[in-house]
């Protein structure tokens, strides 16, 4: 160029700090013929904190021979985006002039770190407020559990757009309050995708699986986040067979699944145990660059694992070359998924090997995996180095996991020991753990005790009513177990009956315990027959007092 300008200049400087080129940036803008304005100065200081470089930030702003609104709103938006609330603050106390967008960012930031009534007095405060002020107050109260002040502000709003009627239709979801939201997204004058995917998601998080489909099947229109939130909605809820079709409906409508989306369906094909779904999704991913993707690897090892190949989960997870916490801990949970003890243990030694520290969801799936194994003692002992270890936080799975492998060890009166010295209320999960150790063993003293606290955690669970059973008739106390059995029918309650499914030449066959409707099941109950021979020449003797 014959002759350059400061638009020049700055047009060429911001192009380079948009493309995160910071140092071609600060090297043309350094440059001694560089012609330089208070746009270029806050161009560059904008690009600092988008970086997170806050010290050089703070530097190029010390250095400003002119500042602006511009700038000043800059450097206050950089301290409260990078977590320096009352940096931001405090520099907005002092700043030589302020409009609409000073006072919005301040009154947002300090909503968001829980200083509402700091940002609602600096609200009062403004002498010009826009509808981004007034949607700002209003998130801030309804995001600190204050809706009904936040629904008083929103009624008092002079002007209201699109977004501030989602801001209050998601506060009202994000209280618990579904009717409310429903009633305001129904009177809503115009609505867009994200009113439509709000409300959705309230459903599915209020386990209405019914009106969220009513909703998102009346959607003039639906993006990606409407397809992840309905079929992630669908698997949670156990209607996986449900959420791979709509997965299916989506690639035919044309719609490109997220990292969300094949994390939620193949969850789904896990819990199905559909093993060519899964392949078939697998083939999918792996013509997108979310084969990259650590939490969608994940997924596809889970998958692989629950459906049996366990192997292909292997492979997947030793090809990876971006292993993190979570890669390892989805293989050890798969190893314990399969019962394979030592394999998990293994595991766990080349990961910390591998300079990886465990963390609490990795002791939960080693402890599970020495328990579904057997190996008690090494359990046992795994966990004493979590309680020793004082970094990692014990929770309930962990508690459980120890009842668990006290009962299988026989040690019940040291669980009961151990519960009786948690510091929290046992959850369901570990009175559950030792009820069953009580059955193993047939102690009927611990056993009623444990099926006692299950009840009043759970009082409408079956399965606590059929293990006190077992507890009785094992020790052959048949009064008591008719009580319970009694006590059970009264309730209404029934035991659900066992269930399997296998999937040959891609059809599903499922299997319920005393059922003959299967048009192979002469054919199958003959095998069976032939089985129990062979397990009773061999010496096996069946259980016969365990529904």
């Amino acid at each position: 160029m014959p002759e350059r300008d400061v638009v020049t200049w700055t047009a060429l400087i911001s192009g380079y700090v948009k493309h995160g080129m910071m140092k071609e940036a600060r090297l043309l803008f350094d440059h001694p013929s560089a012609k330089k304005n208070v746009i270029t100065w806050t161009a560059l200081l904008a690009g600092y904190f988008r970086f997170k470089k806050i010290s050089d930030a703070e530097k190029i702003f010390e250095q400003m021979p002119e500042k602006n609104v511009v700038s000043w709103n800059t450097m206050i938006s950089g301290y409260a985006e990078n977590g320096r609330i009352q940096d931001a603050y405090d520099l907005f106390k002092i700043a030589p002039e302020r409009n609409v967008v000073s006072w919005n960012t301040i009154i947002t930031s300090l909503a968001q770190v829980g200083k509402v009534d700091e940002a609602y007095e600096l609200f009062k405060r403004m002498a010009e407020r826009d509808v981004i002020s007034w949607t700002a107050m209003v998130t801030g109260l309804s995001q600190n559990g204050r809706i009904d002040e936040a629904r008083k502000l929103f009624d008092r709003m002079p002007e209201k757009n699109v977004v501030s009627w989602n801001t209050m239709v998601t506060g009202y979801i994000q209280n618990m309050r579904l009717s409310e939201a429903l009633f305001l997204f129904e009177r809503m004058p115009e609505r867009d995708l994200p009113s439509w995917n709000t409300m959705i998601t309230g459903f599915i998080q209020n386990g209405d699986m019914k009106r969220a489909r009513r909703l998102f099947d009346d959607m003039p229109e639906r993006n990606v986040i409407s397809w992840t939130a309905i079929i992630m909605g669908f698997a949670q809820d156990g209607q996986c067979e449900e959420a791979i079709k709509l997965f299916s409906r989506m690639q035919r409508d044309g719609i490109k699944p997220n990292q969300a989306t094949f994390v939620s369906v193949l969850g789904a094909c896990s819990s199905l145990a559909g093993i060519i779904e899964g392949k078939q999704i697998h083939q999918i991913i792996n013509k997108t660059n979310f084969q990259l993707s650590t939490f969608v690897e994940s997924a596809l090892i889970s998958m692989y694992a629950k459906c049996g190949e366990i192997g292909t989960g292997r492979e997947i997870f030793d090809r990876s070359n971006q292993k993190d916490l979570v890669y390892w801990n989805t293989m050890v949970a798969a190893y314990a998924h399969h019962g394979n003890g030592r394999e998990a243990i293994c595991l766990f030694e080349e990961m910390q090997e591998s300079g990886f520290k465990p963390d609490d969801v990795t002791y939960v799936a080693l402890l599970s995996a020495c328990g579904h194994s057997g190996l008690v003692k090494e359990g046992l002992k795994y966990f004493d180095e979590l309680v020793k270890n004082g970094s990692i936080e014990t929770r309930e799975d962990h508690f459980a996991c120890f009842v668990d492998l006290c009962g299988r060890a026989g040690q019940l009166d040291e669980a009961v020991k151990f519960i009786d010295g948690l510091r929290i209320k046992p959850s369901a999960c570990v009175w559950g753990a030792l009820l069953s150790g009580c059955n193993v063993h047939g102690n009927m003293k611990i056993g009623k005790l444990a099926a006692k606290r299950l009840l009043e955690v759970e009082p409408n669970n079956a399965g606590t009513y059929m293990l006190l059973v077992n507890i009785y008739a094992s020790a052959g106390k048949w009064k008591q177990a008719s009580k319970w059995r009694l006590k059970m029918k009264t309730r209404g309650l029934k035991k659900q009956p066992g269930c399997s499914w296998i999937e040959v030449n891609n059809r599903v066959h499922v299997f319920v315990a005393h059922d003959r409707s299967h048009g192979e099941a002469k054919g199958i109950y003959c095998l069976l027959k032939d089985l129990y021979r062979e397990l009773k020449r061999a010496g096996y003797v069946p259980r016969v007092n365990v529904d």
